[in-house]
């Protein structure tokens, strides 16, 4: 089933067109990534599905719903979550405050302690530093963190735009891990990441996209077997 879709959509900044006509579908369940150069037009991309960024043209559909002018808080009550590029945690905040406003939407809010104690599962780090100021983590606790807050509006689909950039290799390798797992729960998952290797060797399917517009697509295995991928953005010549 499909769960988003964006049909010719497009998004300016003033008269700069970032995203051209794109279409994109994410089916209930995938792990679907969107690879591409900087100023590839992938984190425009999330923003207009999160509703940060309003789009021009074209229209976002997300559970059978047109949600394309729906306000971005309206989107996570719909069920659509975002870890954004460079974390935005809350510096000042203890990790229990932070996952906390994750789930500032929720309307049931009985099975919060619940909710809090899986995330505590899913990065055992967290739960040691849930008293600790969020500014004061590393950059890969910050990147577990915004993902955890995001997790805890129990979402349908979960945004994650550069979960691993800045992080040492052994933090890459633990977030990819976690992606994987919180999908094998029941978490679809649309991921723009620049470490191609590891966003298709883990994705379904997936997008490249090249100056705002969609060049190829298809399998995870299909992109990491192609050859202009691989020299493009595997570093394999």
């Amino acid at each position: 089933m499909t769960l988003l879709e964006l049909s010719g959509v497009s998004v300016h900044y003033g008269r700069i067109k970032a995203v051209s006509e794109l279409t994109i579908t994410v089916n209930e369940g995938e792990i679907v990534t969107l690879i591409g150069a900087n100023g590839a037009g992938k984190s425009t991309t999330m923003r207009a599905i999160s509703g940060i960024r309003p789009v021009s043209a074209g229209t976002i559909t997300f559970a059978g719903e047109d949600i394309t002018r729906l306000r971005a808080d309206l989107r996570v009550v719909r069920g659509i979550s975002q870890a954004p590029e460079g974390r935005g945690i809350f510096p000042g905040m203890t990790v229990h405050e932070n996952l906390d406003m994750g789930a500032y939407a929720r309307k049931d809010r009985k099975n919060l302690a619940a909710e809090m104690d899986h995330v505590f599962e899913l990065f055992p780090r967290l739960a040691e530093r849930r008293t600790q100021a969020g500014g004061t983590l590393s950059g890969g606790e910050q990147q577990m963190l915004a993902i955890g807050r995001a997790l805890m509006s129990k979402p349908k689909l979960l945004l994650l735009d550069e979960p691993s950039m800045g992080l040492a290799p052994q933090f890459i390798q633990q977030i990819f891990r976690i992606i994987t797992e919180i999908n094998k729960e029941g978490t679809t998952v649309l991921l723009v990441e620049q470490n191609a290797q590891q966003a298709l060797s883990r994705a379904h399917r997936a997008y490249v996209l090249e100056t705002g517009s969609i060049v190829k697509s298809g399998t995870g295995r299909e992109l990491l077997a192609d050859e202009s991928i691989k020299e493009a953005y595997l570093g394999v010549a």
